[in-house]
Order: structure tokens, then C-alpha cells, then sequence
């Protein structure tokens, strides 16, 4: 039942590529020409969007794959705490 699916959903999709693949081969220089200066201007902020948030992603992965790293977190707050108070060690911060 399932592959039946599948098969439906590949000839899909397939149907769809290679429409538009016809489309594309379809148009005239001049209107590739615009089609990829839009995708581009469209695509340009996606791609510094990916790159901006790349450090996030990777800190996202080690937040569920390490588990060291809690570890660590609660051992640095629990020897930060033990000797300052936490509101003299953020008015430290802040020049109170």
C-alpha cells in the first residue's frame, strides 16, 4: 500500500520537474537572463541567513548530542555561586 504511495508521490514529482524543465527551456535568453537575477536577489538574504545562524546550529547539536555540556554549565554555576552571591556577581558585571 505504502509503495504505491511512494510510487504515485516519485511520478509526482517527476511530472513536475520535468514540466518545468520544459518551461525553462521553453523561455528566451533574456528572460532566464531576469528569472536568475530574481532568483538571486530572492535567494541572497536566505543564504546569509543560513550562514548567520550556522554557530546556533552547531550549538543546537552539541546542546543534544553532548551531554557534557550541561554538565559542565551546572558545575560552573554551582562554583560560582558557592563563593559570590549572584546579584554581587552581576553588579560586578554592571559597575554597581
Amino acid at each position: 500500500m505504502q509503495t504505491e504511495n511512494k510510487i504515485a508521490q516519485i511520478k509526482i514529482i517527476q511530472s513536475i520537474i520535468g514540466n518545468s524543465s520544459k518551461r525553462w527551456e521553453n523561455l528566451d535568453d533574456g528572460q532566464k537572463k531576469v528569472l536568475k537575477k530574481i532568483w538571486g536577489v530572492l535567494t541572497y538574504k536566505w543564504r546569509w541567513q543560513i550562514a548567520m545562524n550556522i554557530p546556533y546550529l552547531l550549538i543546537f547539536a552539541l546542546d543534544r548530542t553532548v551531554p557534557a555540556v550541561h554538565k559542565f554549565d551546572l558545575a560552573l554555576i554551582a562554583s560560582i555561586t558557592s563563593k559570590v552571591p549572584i546579584p554581587a556577581f552581576i553588579g560586578s558585571w554592571v559597575g554597581i
